[in-house]
């Protein structure tokens, strides 16, 4: 029996578009404009004495804007780099200037699971503060009071299956009462390894092939 379902952002409950062409462009204009102005704020200083460290030593700000924006337009799943998009994103969101896209049948699968009592966690690439950043602001309003918890790669990487078996012990659920639900097969082979239960979300039209994971192509297919 399912008790807690996992989902990826990116290409499950949100259109890829909608982060490559809105949220990774708006925070590329202004990664420089932001390390700038906020340098020594404690919490973004963290952040970029972290990169410091992955890059090999230290260097001066201009570098390490540079090294970001260079993760940026190589899509790297880089924890500081994740977590400076998400403060950049908080502006954007709460001035007004785009609204965190979810698929309507998505927030309305969400909504039903919730009300049944499944409770539902989110696992993206994205920071934590990103993540709850797309989902209050979303174009249906809040979403958030849906969730019970959000993982990032702070608890490893989205093709390692430790990653799942921590998000399992976080939870605190046998793995096989959990469902995770990714656009992206290397995950949920991931997520399988670690014992969950798995849903290939494919939204656009890719092959349905007789495969190890189960798979739609819309929440509404998903069976809990």
């Amino acid at each position: 029996m399912i008790k807690a379902i996992v989902t990826d952002i990116e290409g499950t409950t949100s259109s890829l578009s909608f982060v490559k062409d809105v949220l990774f462009p708006y925070s590329h204009a202004r990664m420089a404009e932001f390390v700038r102005a906020h340098a020594n704020d404690v919490a973004v200083r963290k952040l970029l004495d972290e990169v410091w460290q992955m890059v090999g030593g230290r260097a001066d700000d201009e570098k390490i804007i540079a090294q970001l924006i260079q993760w940026i337009d190589e899509d790297k799943k880089v924890t500081p780099l994740k977590a400076l998009q998400g403060m950049i994103w908080e502006a954007g969101f709460k001035q007004g200037d785009f609204k965190g896209h979810v698929y309507e049948d998505a927030v309305r699968k969400l909504n039903e699971w919730h009300a049944q009592g499944i409770k539902l966690y989110v696992f993206s690439s994205g920071s934590v503060q990103a993540q709850k950043l797309l989902f209050a602001y979303s174009e249906y309003g809040d979403l958030t009071p849906l969730f019970s918890g959000y993982f990032d790669t702070t608890v490893g990487a989205k093709r390692e299956a430790d990653a799942y078996r921590k998000i399992a012990q976080s939870i605190g659920l046998a793995p096989d009462d959990i469902m995770f639900l990714s656009d992206i097969k290397e995950e949920l082979d991931a997520a399988r390894a670690a014992d969950m239960q798995t849903v290939w979300v494919l939204r656009d039209g890719g092959e349905m092939a007789a495969l190890v994971h189960s798979q739609a192509r819309s929440f509404d297919e998903i069976s809990v």
